[in-house]
């Protein structure tokens, strides 16, 4: 049984210190109560045994980088679903899962949570001393599940959600990698043919004296600047991303970008309905879960990972305490609306035509009629989350087959793309190579 130390002040108001024996932390204050006092400060106190235990354990642990994949999450959390439908205590489960964890981020939160349950505290209070590794949205679905007495359900509620969410990760990473790798090694098969090969046929072209066709000079002229300029190849890709990601650390900046990135050709439908559909799982997960409404709104505004979602969802939390319902400011709010910062960045990928294209996509809603009559529905029947979960598998399906629509689309564009670059470099090279062949013969 763990032992609170308290300070508290009797009738008199004179201050008292000392320690109580309790199962929990309200048990230990209703008997303070009782005996007369009034609480101000109450803590567990650890035994000095454990204190050294656990100063010694963490002592042996290696310095650990950044937080948890979601891959790890989703896999601790589907196995310890499944300890706790087979009727383990919970510390039991997270010792094991916590044993048979590889030396890092998850394996030393787990020990972590097990020694505050330990010391008395509950699932979800454990975990929020670990951050780095349960999210704000990971401990208010455990904190729901304790309130509610449901926790193995919202274990496997937890675990379905996360790898759906895993798995729409990445199909989107995939469809994106794809052009990525393939543009990658294009870039550097070119630059090899323009630094070793071109060169090689200058010089049989200048021992000849040959007059040399537009074509001709014009690739020997690129071949030139390649040489010179060859470190700007890595140099450009990553200057822009360094100033995206400048610009993203301002809030009007954040907000530019992101309203350009989700409606960007050919991408920009991916990124935008990826997100819908994961916002509006997060928010039935939360709703379903038990969680009051503004806080899983709340949530759901953190974890968008898009400014303009992040938007809408704080205007709809605002209007719901006001006393509205969540479809109407949905739709009222889901227009991106103008911003200079996205204006810039279509002019700057696009500049010919990018300002216009942004003034004819930038009130272009990022929640459809749908999506808004179905959340209308399921506020008025009770079913908000199911009809969540729906608008979320209605365009997970969509993501899904956009993303593979993309994929076939890339394939022959990029074989046409680098088809006409290596046919040029080929046609430019041999026109010349066949009149010397020529003046050779004759």
């Amino acid at each position: 049984m763990p032992t609170f130390q308290f300070e508290a002040m009797d009738a008199t108001g004179a201050e008292i210190k000392d320690v109580i024996e309790a199962t929990t932390e309200e048990e230990a204050q209703a008997t303070i109560r009782q005996m007369g006092y009034f609480v101000t400060k109450i803590s567990v106190k650890k035994s000095r045994k454990k204190e050294e235990t656990g100063t010694a354990a963490k002592k042996k642990r290696g310095f650990v980088f950044g937080g948890v994949s979601s891959k790890e999450l989703t896999s601790f959390t589907r196995q310890l679903s499944i300890l706790q439908d087979a009727g383990l205590p919970i510390l039991r489960s997270l010792r094991i899962l916590a044993t048979q964890a590889k030396p890092g981020r998850l394996k030393y939160s787990l020990e972590d949570t097990c020694d505050e349950i330990e010391a008395g505290a509950t699932l979800s209070e454990a975990m929020s001393k670990s951050p780095k590794c349960f999210n704000r949205l990971y401990v208010n679905m455990i904190k729901a599940g304790e309130a509610g007495g449901a926790l193995e359900l919202i274990l496997q509620r937890l675990a379905d959600f996360q790898e759906r969410a895993e798995s729409l990760k990445r199909k989107v990473r995939g469809a994106m990698m794809y052009p990525v790798f393939v543009v990658g090694i294009a870039v550097l098969i070119l630059t090899f043919i323009m630094i070793k090969i071109v060169p090689e046929f200058r010089k049989i072209f200048t021992e000849f004296d040959l007059e040399l066709p537009y074509m001709t000079e014009l690739l020997v002229w690129m071949s030139d600047m390649t040489m010179q300029f060859w470190f700007l190849i890595p140099l450009i890709p990553t200057s822009i991303w360094l100033f995206v990601m400048l610009v993203r650390k301002f809030k009007a900046g954040r907000m530019g970008w992101d309203q350009y990135i989700i409606k960007v050709p050919i991408f920009g439908q991916l990124f935008e309905k990826n997100t819908l559909a994961r916002t509006a799982r997060t928010l039935g997960t939360l709703v379903a879960s038990g969680v009051p409404i503004l806080e899983a709104l709340n949530i759901t505004r953190d974890t968008a990972g898009n400014a303009v979602f992040e938007r809408m969802y704080t205007r709809i939390s605002e209007a719901i305490r006001e006393g509205e319902s969540i479809a109407k400011p949905m739709k009222e709010n889901s227009t991106p609306g103008f911003h200079p910062v996205a204006l810039f960045f279509w002019v700057t990928s696009l500049p010919v035509i990018g300002a216009l294209i942004y003034l004819l996509k930038y009130k272009q809603r990022i929640v459809d009629d749908i999506v808004v009559n179905m959340v209308d529905v399921g506020e008025e029947t009770g079913e908000l989350d199911t009809m969540l979960y729906k608008v979320a598998d209605v365009y997970d399906e969509e993501v899904a087959v956009l993303t593979d629509s993309l994929t076939k689309l890339m394939e022959p564009l990029l074989i046409l793309i680098l088809g006409g670059m290596v046919g040029f470099i080929v046609i430019a090279l041999f026109i010349p190579l066949v009149k010397l062949i020529e003046g050779l013969s004759g």
